[in-house]
C-alpha cells in the first residue's frame, strides 16, 4: 500500500460504512436527494477524506486537527441519521446499527487522536 492511511482500520472502516450510507440513502424519495441525502453521504464520505488527507505527509498536530475534523463528520452523520428517522425515512433497526457503528467508529479516531 502506497500511502499511510491504507493501513488505518479507522480509515477502512469510515470508508466501509460510508459505503452502507450511500445504499441507505438510495431508499430515499426522491425529494431527499438534494436535502438530508445529500447531507448525510457528504458527511459520511467526510469521515475517510479527513483521515486520508490529515495522515499524508503532516505533522502530528496537524494529523490531530483532521481527526478532530473526521470526528464531527461522524457526529454529522449520527445527527443526520436521527433526522431521518424523526422524517420516517430510516427504519429503527437501520438507525441502530449504523448509529452504534458509527459510534464505534468515533471512539476508535478519538483513541487515535489521544495516541499522539
Amino acid at each position: 500500500m502506497a500511502f499511510k492511511f491504507e493501513e488505518l482500520r479507522v480509515w477502512e472502516m469510515a470508508i466501509n460504512l460510508s459505503a452502507e450510507v450511500n445504499v441507505l440513502v438510495k431508499t430515499f424519495p426522491a425529494e431527499e436527494r438534494f436535502v438530508l441525502s445529500s447531507q448525510v453521504q457528504r458527511a459520511a464520505d467526510s469521515v475517510a477524506l479527513n483521515i486520508a488527507e490529515g495522515s499524508t505527509g503532516q505533522s502530528n498536530a496537524e494529523f490531530k486537527k483532521f481527526l478532530g475534523y473526521s470526528i464531527r463528520s461522524g457526529i454529522e452523520v449520527i445527527s443526520c441519521l436521527y433526522l431521518g428517522k424523526k422524517r420516517s425515512l430510516i427504519y429503527e433497526h437501520d438507525f441502530l446499527r449504523l448509529y452504534t457503528a458509527y459510534e464505534s467508529l468515533i471512539v476508535k479516531i478519538q483513541a487515535l487522536r489521544n495516541s499522539f
